[in-house]
């Protein structure tokens, strides 16, 4: 097994829900992700939340929702940006600001962490850090994947080379404590 401090968990389109957003009360789980979460903190690996949330900033859903939500799902951190796209943060995703502040927080090295995602902002935050990599084609994933191996990415986009190509976030579990 790799020597993992955290794993940074994307909400919509990679634990559950659908290639869009989708609020919490609304939100449900994909099959088998509550026990990979498990899994993961059995294993004694921190599981951190890793969202782009701009609801919030439209006034649409408050932060506590999701923290309560992701916090209810077994995670023990909740990093979530709620900005807009065009809100210059250094918080939002492709941004690695999330993983700098958590980082910060909780004495990690981030070069010891994995990120799982379905997009390729997901992938190139972690890139930015030197974090392992791993895309899984559930929500946007499978239109990410197919972007990638088309080679219809360019620039940074195209400089991103993931880890590992998962089916969900379940095969990617079995990954890493594999």
């Amino acid at each position: 097994m790799l020597h993992i401090q955290a794993v940074f968990l994307d909400r919509d389109g990679t634990i559950g829900g659908s290639d869009r957003v989708i609020y919490p009360k609304e939100f449900t789980l994909f099959p088998g992700v509550a026990d990979s979460i498990q899994q993961l903190k059995k294993a004694g690996i921190l599981i951190y939340s890793f969202t782009n949330q701009p609801g919030i900033s439209k006034g649409e859903v408050s932060f506590k929702c999701f923290e309560e939500e992701l916090t209810n799902f077994g995670f023990d951190k909740i990093y979530l940006c709620p900005h807009g796209h065009t809100d210059g943060c250094t918080c939002r995703k492709p941004s690695p600001g999330m993983l700098l502040t958590a980082a910060e927080e909780n004495n990690l090295n981030l070069e010891h962490c994995v990120i799982i995602g379905d997009r390729w902002t997901d992938l190139i935050a972690a890139d930015e850090v030197g974090s392992k990599k791993i895309l899984v084609k559930t929500g946007s994933g499978m239109d990410a994947y197919n972007k990638y191996i088309n080679g219809k990415f360019f620039g940074r986009w195209n400089a991103v080379t993931p880890d590992l190509i998962a089916k969900d976030v379940n095969e990617a579990v079995d990954w890493l404590l594999g």
